[in-house]
């Protein structure tokens, strides 16, 4: 393909040099943080009287500068922490200078809620991004006292929620699924603890979050709707340092400090609830008998190797477990690993390699000698990619890669009891391989355009070894048997599917406080989820393209308009965009997805489109900074055999969202946050009707899908923080007291349709028949009024 050879001359042309040769000459440095030697992402360097040609240092910390005529003053400063001010000499252009800025004791109201420059929203090309610091998160109110990154998120504009409670995200109107979530680069496959309440990330680890609605960078794909990508943060290099915090229901402690000296690095953070031990304080022997926990482990090691290489290796590990009187047991895991490697070739020149494990499984254990069964399932997905990065000049900044992905989805099995009735199940196991070449070029136009064009090209084979059934006339019906099967061995190819996948961004500089963007996005998604849940399931069924299951295609356009006022102090930014589905899965009425070895029996699929407005305001400085967000949207799904051919709602369409989040300083002392939800109930399916059948009475449903709501759902959360000011402590503790639910507001769960008895009331009909049962509904709600109280320490 001509991109292709347009690609190998590039880097043989870029990356085969290793040093770029300028006319102007450029200084190179460094900026770190001085307590602990880490890199300052975002600092601001310039000449002094030069102001508007400086630059920003990138996740390194590193920056190159045009040198003006020298002897010259050299000013950094970053957001926190005091100004650097220095004169640099010609004989100081030929090496990497370092420079370390100390933290300012400042007041929360000098500090900016975003870790970037004020006026970044306008002048880059980004729309449809949000980047939510780790302190922010922090002071949000919790449920329980624990600060969730994924229940943070949903509080941006074009992000609705699973429900009360719940940790999935749904974005732009795509499903659950269509998020890819990972942790420094490596995917993580279910990214919640206790059915969905909280995620898997601790805060304390964490270093920054990035949320990609829209214009996805070509170095990323694999999932139609979104990308949330989590890093985890890099140990000091000077002493070790601690933080933690002991909650009402879990407790967590992170460690970090050197390793072998000041070229390394080690940062260790564990959580655990402890739910079940207060189980066992009850005298019932049917409750203190039950388990219910989770835990997390996450580690990063960093090695710099030299002046131009640094290596790091990152890990994961999570578990839950639900244990019911030793008779019932469910538990699930995640395991994910990377390594990365990162190096410097010159002052323009960027090398990236990376390497990644991800391993999610799950387990149900039921002890019964007649009823009993084991029941588990894993999947894991490997995979390596290598990034090149050149900067052409200061206008043109051209990247290049490859990504070979693995996925091994093992057999479903059903193991059971040694005296059990039940007859033993097993699936088939579905293997898949995808490799991905990509490319990208930003360029500034002039100082009022910049444009940004990319291109990832997906070539996906699904693998044996395994079984393919045949279906007369080539559709899968779950009414007949297959008519034939075909068997394939280890590796032997199956079904092929490429793709194209091309993103293009501009950006126009009206002035330099009003900007106006636009870009297109495609994306395939080659693995997806068959589930009748909204909220998601440990247990969920991942299906990988193949035969009768083709690839999701996901087309975006997006415009924005973006403006800063009161010198950057606020911003404003009003988004519309257009999301066209193809290829989207959902399950045919009563289908049952989880044993069966003939899952293209029980799902359809069709074609999606969601559209929608998000308004976004922001308070970035003074004692009070936050933000209120409001998103219109809608999300259709159109599948043959649903809902009689017609358009209908999936769950998650939701067409108001209104969000305000505040964080107000009283006094060095003392914060307090404020949150406020309000949201269009969720589409469901309630019954028409009812039917008899064996005695019993059965709700009846409509042909046509989710024509109902539930209620509106809203809620407010409060928290007020107090903390000791004097920051010279060894130890320093604070407390937070947080309500969720202020006003006890009792949104709705779920709601079950059934036969009502009550021996106290006799309902009376109109025809005089008194009885004491009658069919009814139950609403069930999750939390009204729930306070919590957290003591977080630093040491």
């Amino acid at each position: 393909m001509p991109f292709l050879r347009v690609l190998t001359l590039v880097y043989l042309f870029f990356f085969g040099t290793q040093a770029y040769s300028q006319a102007v000459k450029t200084l190179n440095g460094q900026v770190m943080d001085v307590s602990n030697s880490g890199p300052l992402i975002g600092a601001s360097v310039f000449w002094e009287g030069y102001t508007s040609q400086g630059t920003i240092t990138d996740l390194d910390g590193r920056f190159q500068l045009s040198v003006i005529s020298l002897p010259a003053k050299l000013i950094i400063s970053y957001v926190g922490f005091e100004r650097s001010i220095r004169v640099i000499n010609e004989r100081e252009t030929d090496k990497l200078l370092k420079f370390y800025l100390k933290p300012e004791e400042l007041s929360l109201q000098e500090v900016i809620i975003q870790e970037r420059r004020p006026d970044e929203q306008i002048k880059n090309l980004e729309i449809g991004k949000a980047s939510v610091p780790i302190e922010t998160i922090k002071n949000i109110p919790a449920l329980f006292g624990e600060v969730d990154l994924l229940r943070s998120l949903q509080l941006l504009p074009g992000v609705q929620t699973a429900g009360e409670g719940t940790t999935g995200l749904f974005v732009r109107g795509g499903s659950a699924d269509q998020n890819l979530v990972q942790l420094d680069g490596a995917p993580v496959y279910n990214a919640s603890h206790f059915f969905g309440v909280f995620s898997v990330f601790n805060p304390d680890a964490l270093k920054k979050v990035d949320l990609y609605k829209g214009n996805m960078p070509s170095q990323f794909g694999g999932r139609a709707s979104s990308l949330i990508d989590v890093s985890l943060r890099e140990g000091g290099r000077d002493k070790i340092h601690g933080e933690g915090g002991i909650g009402s229901i879990s407790s967590r402690l992170t460690l970090d400090g050197p390793l072998f000296g000041k070229n390394s690095s080690f940062i260790l953070s564990a959580r655990r609830t402890y739910a079940d031990l207060f189980l066992k304080l009850s005298s019932d022997p049917n409750i203190n008998n039950n388990k219910l926990n989770f835990h997390d482990l996450s580690g990063k090691f960093s090695f710099v190797l030299g002046e131009k290489d640094k290596l790091s290796l990152s890990t994961y590990q999570g578990s839950d477990f639900l244990g019911l009187d030793n008779q019932f047991g469910l538990g699930w895991t995640n395991w994910v690993s990377s390594v990365n490697w990162n190096r410097v070739n010159s002052e323009s020149s960027f090398f990236d390699l990376q390497a990644y494990h991800s391993r999610y499984k799950y387990r149900v254990d039921f002890e019964d000698r007649e009823n009993g069964f084991l029941w588990k399932n894993a999947l894991s997905e490997s995979g390596i990619k290598a990034n090149w990065t050149r900067i052409f000049k200061k206008s043109t900044t051209i990247n290049w890669g490859t990504h070979h992905q693995l996925y091994s989805f093992a057999p479903i099995d059903l193991i059971p009891a040694p005296e059990s009735a039940i007859s033993p199940i097993a699936t088939q196991s579905v293997q898949g391989v995808l490799l991905n070449l990509f490319g990208g070029i930003a360029h500034e136009i002039s100082p009022q355009l910049s444009t940004e064009a990319g291109i990832r090209w997906g070539v996906y084979q699904q693998v044996g070894k395994g079984v393919q059934y045949l279906y007369p006339d080539g559709i899968p019906d779950r009414n007949i048997d297959p008519s034939d099967s075909v068997s394939f061995g280890t590796l032997e190819k199956m079904k092929f599917y490429q793709g194209l996948e091309p993103r293009l961004a501009f950006r126009y500089l009206i002035n330099p406080e009003f900007s106006v963007k636009a870009a297109f996005n495609r994306n395939f998604q080659y693995a997806q989820i068959a589930t009748n849940s909204s909220a998601g399931l440990p247990i969920d069924r991942w299906i990988l393209a193949g035969r009768y299951v083709r690839p999701v295609r996901s087309d975006q356009i997006s415009l924005g308009l973006f403006h800063n006022f009161d010198q950057n102090r606020w911003e404003v930014s009003l988004e519309g965009y257009y999301k066209d589905l193809r290829n989207v899965i959902d399950l045919r009425n009563g289908a049952q997805v989880l044993f069966t070895d003939r899952v293209e029996t029980e799902i359809l699929s069709g074609n999606g489109w969601s559209y929608g407005t998000e308004f976004l305001l922001r308070k970035n400085t003074g004692k009070t900074t936050g933000w209120l967000a409001y998103t219109w949207s809608r999300a259709w799904r159109q599948i043959e055999g649903i809902s009689r051919n017609q358009p209908y709602n999936p769950r998650f369409d939701r067409p108001h969202d209104v969000t305000l989040v505040l964080n107000h300083e009283f006094s060095a002392s003392w914060t307090a946050g404020l949150t406020f939800l309000y949201t269009t109930g969720q589409a469901v399916s309630f019954p028409v009707g009812s039917y008899v059948v064996d005695n019993q009475i059965v709700p009846l449903y409509s042909d046509f899908r989710n024509t109902n709501r539930f209620p509106d759902y809203h809620r407010m959360d409060a928290s007020i923080t107090w903390k000791n000011p004097d920051k010279g402590r060894k130890w320093r503790g604070s407390w937070n007291f947080s309500v969720y639910n202020l006003y006890g507001r009792k949104n709705p769960f779920a709601y079950e349709f059934r036969t009502i008895f009550n021996n106290d009331i006799n309902f009376s009909f109109s025809d005089g028949e008194v009885v004491s049962a009658r069919p009814g509904v139950v609403m069930t709600y999750l939390f009204t009024f729930l306070p919590s109280l957290t003591y977080n320490f630093q040491f």
